[in-house]
Order: structure tokens, then sequence, then C-alpha cells
């Protein structure tokens, strides 16, 4: 299934394909399936048969995630790009840029797989302390956006100020025509989920369930679905 994020794509977050009947009733348009959240990844993606695209993530432990950083993980990944249903990848940057200690098991790999299996590629940054200065989520995404598709950001907001840089330069990015996805977690930013697709945001993250969030501050999918186009 293609998932080539030209557009806004609402992505339903879980862990349990099965609950891909409500996702797509909710409003979803793909689903993330978590990886590092999933009892057997592999088994549940085989027995797949719903008609959602999946963006597969397998969320390592030092970016937020719950999969440890060996070369399982990733083999996980290759694996699940060759799976029709799977339309694009997450690979954290950490994972890919040279020198770092965190690409031992080279991430490069994954972006190679999804290429050769048409998949798309997100490439993704987490701050989970702070919203950087503008200069620096430019040049994460810029990296980002070197490797993959889409360049993913996600950051904490402690005020609304940060919320406005984020905004500020996901617009930018649009303006280049370039895609991006970007988010600020917590309370502060909440916010930021629903008014960043009108700046040029490409991806949207929501649980099915609201206690089923996968991040600090995610709305359910029936709601950010409503919210978004009730703006754009």
């Amino acid at each position: 299934m293609t998932l080539d994020f030209d557009e806004f794509t609402l992505c339903a977050s879980t862990a349990d394909l099965d609950v891909e009947p409500a996702a797509r009733d909710a409003g979803a348009d793909a689903i993330e399936f978590r990886f590092d959240l999933a009892v057997d990844p592999l088994a549940a993606l085989d027995a797949y048969d719903g008609d959602l695209p999946i963006l597969a993530t397998n969320r390592v432990d030092w970016e937020g995630g719950d999969a440890a950083d060996d070369a399982a993980r990733l083999d996980a990944l290759e694996t699940a790009v060759e799976h029709d249903a799977v339309g694009a990848v997450d690979v954290e940057l950490n994972a890919l840029l040279d020198g770092d200690t965190a690409a031992d098991h080279d991430a490069a790999r994954v972006v190679d797989a999804a290429r050769g299996n048409h998949a798309s590629v997100v490439v993704s940054y987490h701050d989970f302390d702070r919203t950087p200065f503008r200069q620096d989520m430019r040049g994460f995404l810029g990296n980002a956006l070197e490797h993959g598709d889409v360049g993913k950001l996600a950051v904490t907001a402690e005020d609304h100020t940060d919320a406005v840089d984020l905004l500020t330069v996901t617009h930018e990015y649009d303006l280049e025509g370039k895609s991006v996805a970007t988010m600020a977690m917590g309370e502060a930013g909440r916010h930021t989920r629903a008014v960043a697709p009108v700046y040029g945001s490409k991806i949207g993250y929501a649980p099915v369930d609201p206690a089923d969030a996968t991040a600090a501050g995610q709305y359910d999918v029936a709601t950010l679905r409503r919210l978004v186009d009730d703006l754009r």
C-alpha cells in the first residue's frame, strides 16, 4: 500500500493491528504500528488484512521507545518493509548519523530496504526536554531530509513561544516544498498537533482510544481528525 505523504496523513498509533476497523471509522488515513510496544509484531503483520496502509515504527529506548538498541530491532524493520501493507518506515535520525554510537548496527540498511520495496522513509528526531532554537530545529529537519522522504521533529514545549517557533520552522520548510512532520509534546504544545498541519506538517499521530496514547499531549484519532479538518 502506498504512503507518500504528499498530503496530510493521520496515523492511528497502536501496538494492536486489530484496532484498524475502529481507526478507519474514526478517520485515520494509516496505522503507525509500534513494533516496540507489540508482543509479536511480525506475526501480527503477517496476519494483517486491514485496508489502511502501515507506517512501521520500532522506537529505540534512547528515543522514548521500548526497543533495545540491537541489531534485532533493525532486522524487524527490514522484514516489515517487505510486507505489502507497509507503505513507510520510521528510522531515528541519530541511528543514521555517521560516527554516532547509535549507528553501530547500520540503520541505513533499513532505509535501503525500504527504497527497494517502494516504501517511504520517515526520519525522526525527538527532544523530550525542551524546544531547541529555531536554527537547531531547521538543522535537525534538514539532516533528516537528507536521509528520508519526510523529516519528523517532536519537541517539548514549555510555553506558546516554543509552539510558535516550531510552527514557524514547519511553515518555512513547507514553503520550500519539503515534507516535514512536526509536533510539540506536553500541554503547552498540545494544540500544535491540530495546528501544525495548517502550516504544512504532513503527518499526525493519535491513538484510537485516548487511554492508549503513545506520546504526551496526543488527541484521539476522531478528535484530531475533526480539528484538522475544521482548521484546514
